[in-house]
This record gives C-alpha cells, sequence and structure tokens, in this order.
C-alpha cells in the first residue's frame, strides 16, 4: 500500500520569485489530490528574487480555510555560514512553522561537522520544526550528529521528492537518505515527505520520496504528514 499524505507544507507560491502558482492556484491542486491541510513555505530574502519580508507580517489577512483546506503559513529559511537565520524575529513570530535549509546559492560549504553545526545552530529556534532537503554531498551533513540534534530540538527532518526528480544534480542523495532514514528510525526521529512544489501541478506529489520509504521499510508512524493531529500537534498548532 503506498504512503499517502494529508498535508503538503513545503511548497512555494509566486511570492517565492521562482515560482509559478498563487497561493489559490496551489490549493485547487491540493484539494484535487485529497489534501487536508496546505502550507506554503516561501523562500526567506537571502534567496535572489525572494518577497519582501514585509509579506510576513500581513500573512492575517489570508483566510484560515480556502475551498476547504486548511492554510498554514511558513518559510523555508536559509542557513547562513555562521549558523545564521537569515529572517528576523519579527517576520518569525508571524509564521506557524519555519523550515530550515542549506541552499548552495547563499551558503559558502564549510566542510561536513562545520555545515553541520551551522544547521544545528539554526535548528535550536522555537519556530523551527522541519529541515528541508538535508541530503545534498555538495554541502556534506553529519547525520549522527543531525539526527541527535533533531531529538534534542524537537525538528523533523524532510524527504524531499524534488531531490529524486533531480538526484543527478544533489550528489549522493540517494545513499544520504538512506542513511538518514535508518538513523531517524534507530533514534524516533519523525520525518516528513514534501513536494517541495514550485508550481500547482506539483502539490502533493510525493511518489519518490514515499517509493523510497516504502522501498527501505521506513514505519510509517514517523511520518507526521499523513496524520493532520499528528502535524499539528508537533507544531503546537490549534
Amino acid at each position: 500500500m503506498s504512503i499517502r499524505i494529508k498535508a503538503d507544507i513545503h511548497t512555494h507560491t509566486i511570492a517565492s520569485g521562482h515560482a509559478y502558482g498563487t497561493i489559490r492556484e496551489m490549493v485547487t491542486e491540493a484539494r484535487e489530490r485529497g489534501l487536508q491541510l496546505y502550507g506554503h513555505a516561501e523562500h526567506s530574502p537571502s534567496t535572489p528574487g525572494a518577497i519582501d519580508p514585509l509579506y510576513f507580517l500581513n500573512l492575517k489577512v489570508v483566510p484560515r480555510f480556502i475551498q476547504g483546506v486548511e492554510i498554514l503559513h511558513g518559510c523555508e529559511i536559509n542557513v547562513m555560514n555562521g549558523g545564521i537565520l537569515d529572517l528576523e524575529e519579527k517576520y518569525l513570530k508571524c509564521l506557524d512553522y519555519a523550515i530550515v535549509g542549506i541552499h548552495g546559492i547563499c551558503y559558502e560549504d564549510e566542510g561536513r561537522l562545520r555545515n553541520t553545526e551551522n544547521l544545528i545552530e539554526c535548528m535550536k529556534h522555537e519556530k523551527v520544526f522541519f529541515v528541508s532537503h538535508p541530503d545534498d554531498d555538495h554541502t556534506p551533513l553529519d547525520y549522527e550528529l543531525l539526527t541527535d540534534a533533531a531529538a534534542r530540538y524537537h525538528v523533523a527532518l524532510e524527504v524531499n521528492n524534488s531531490s529524486f526528480i533531480k538526484k543527478e544534480k544533489r550528489l549522493n542523495c540517494l545513499e544520504n537518505y538512506k542513511r538518514m532514514l535508518e538513523l531517524c528510525e534507530k533514534k524516533r526521529v519523525p520525518v516528513i515527505l514534501s513536494s517541495d512544489a514550485h508550481d500547482p501541478s506539483a502539490v502533493g506529489a510525493v511518489d519518490l520520496a514515499g517509493a523510497y520509504a516504502e522501498e527501505l521499510g521506513f514505519d510509517r508512524e514517523l511520518i507526521l504528514n499523513t496524520d493532520i493531529a499528528k502535524l499539528k500537534a508537533f507544531i503546537g498548532y490549534k
């Protein structure tokens, strides 16, 4: 039986600067795919073309339900060299959740240990509940340290469907996910399956990520976004 998610919370709308759907267009696709919850996590300021952070201050005007789909507001925040988040606290306070991730376009590789330390430092913020695509050896990570920190700081690690689509560009992606998922299962660290959609056509599409988790026999109980109540409880959303 294939893994079916009920929420996709790592997606990007036109506000991210290099994506191609509005919130409502993305939600329409989410509803068509049977999702109950949709989260948009726009890129933060260091990503070229990203929206002015003023955007996050006005999220309260967006309805919490559109076309019957519940809406959560997030941000995919860049991990900067030195372990710094590139979104100010006043904007972080406006979010339901934050995802942190390393993006080569605004981060310089410092080696496996230091990359991991920088990421872990960003995981400590109270709004950070997820790590995006920790899978690319162009900026290698120490998965023992990462999974230890995820357990310590109440952070879930992502299996990113987009990474499987472009796996030839993400160095050792499959091997890294295998190692990460083995450690997550051993240490009972939760994960999310995400589309990382930048167009409505990709919302909710996690078939490759889900198939890989199935192939490895990964414990489905650790996948947060197969259950809305479990996902909400993890981020403390009421």
